[in-house]
């Protein structure tokens, strides 16, 4: 069977109802550049530099695990990814997706890839908070972040299958999905690994992986990725880890997120799990300085004391509760809307 390249464009694949190949594509970029509000010009750049004569793009990250940079990553590279979650997916040609992501990220940009490699039916729209408002259209896929799901949960009537990525889910969040019909995924992945490369239905605790992928520990017990089609080189990932099997793992929490307090280690993630019934409002756990501890465990919430109510911390062993407290009326948050953890903590 002959590879799916780059340079490829399925003949079943349509942008808002119309039927385009590869020369249709760069025309329309053209005038989406020239014509186009903000967000469909950046639609239109990236798909000039896919047809372009590079082998690769140029994208950045999103700057959650560390200083934003900018990563180099092969056009085929981005196709093969494309096809692993079409198989781990069941996406079919001529399937209905809506595209409203920003396309300056890599979860955005492959959301395009899939549909023109995939032979999808995708509907752009401008990236909002809430996409599904006044739009009937029945969709197989869908993409959004844990805000836009958040939002959407009235209009999920109408989609079949929804990935959700770039922050993690509250538990509200995660119960509400549960009631509806929608299959909701919770994916797994950075720029690194070309978006997702495992995923989990909602509710479910161990992440499975996509095709051609094989996980492994490195001594610290961090995530490390072997995939050879979308990446030439190992990823270690800052990711503590507990692997079931040669296709499943659970997330337990960041290491650069453990905190040690009198020599006992603590993973912050884990302690929210056991909170999350408790607090509704948006909170985390950290680290902050301590002269007799070296560290010491603390709760940040959003919101004032009134909105958090009575904290009782009964479901947490002795050295899992939060030595302090503290209130913030707004978290800081990157574009796509994860938690500044670090820069809280430090202005605390």
């Amino acid at each position: 069977m002959k590879e799916v390249t780059y340079k490829n464009v399925h003949n079943r694949f349509k942008l808002n109802g119309f039927h385009l190949d590869k020369n249709d594509l760069c025309r329309v970029s053209y005038c989406l550049i020239k014509e186009g509000d903000e967000f469909e010009k950046s639609i239109g750049d990236f798909l000039l530099d896919w047809f372009d004569e590079k082998e690769y793009i140029d994208l950045p990250t999103s700057g959650t695990t560390g200083t934003p940079k900018m990563v180099r990553i092969d056009k085929q590279k981005m196709v093969h990814s494309a096809l692993a979650t079409g198989d781990f997916f069941d996406l079919n040609p001529g399937d209905k997706a809506l595209y409203c992501l920003p396309t300056k990220y890599i979860a955005g940009k492959m959301m395009l890839v899939r549909s023109f490699i995939l032979g999808l039916d995708i509907d752009f729209i401008a990236p909002s908070s809430n996409p599904l408002a006044k739009n009937e259209t029945k969709y197989d896929f869908v993409a959004m972040v844990p805000l836009q799901a958040q939002n959407s949960l009235a209009g999920l009537k109408n989609v079949k299958k929804m990935i959700v990525g770039g922050a993690k889910m509250s538990k509200d969040l995660e119960k509400s999905l549960l009631k509806g019909k929608t299959q909701v995924f919770e994916t797994y992945g950075m720029t690194e690994t070309i978006t997702h490369i495992a995923a989990k239905k909602v509710g479910e605790k161990a992440f499975s992986i996509l095709p051609n992928i094989h996980i492994s520990q490195n001594d610290m017990s961090c995530l490390v990725i072997d995939a050879p089609k979308i990446s030439n080189e190992l990823i270690v990932t800052n990711d503590l880890v507990e692997i079931l099997n040669d296709n499943q793992f659970i997330f337990l929490g960041r290491i650069d997120n453990v905190v040690n307090s009198g020599a006992v280690k603590l993973i912050p993630e884990q302690i929210e799990e056991k909170l999350a019934n408790e607090i509704h409002s948006r909170f985390f756990l950290g680290g902050i300085p301590d002269p007799v501890l070296g560290e010491k465990l603390v709760l940040v919430i959003e919101g004032d004391k009134e909105s958090a109510g009575e904290l009782t911390f009964k479901g947490l062993d002795k050295y899992e509760k939060p030595k302090e407290v503290f209130y913030i009326s707004k978290f800081m948050e990157t574009e796509n809307g994860k938690i500044k953890r670090k820069e809280i903590l430090e202005s605390i």
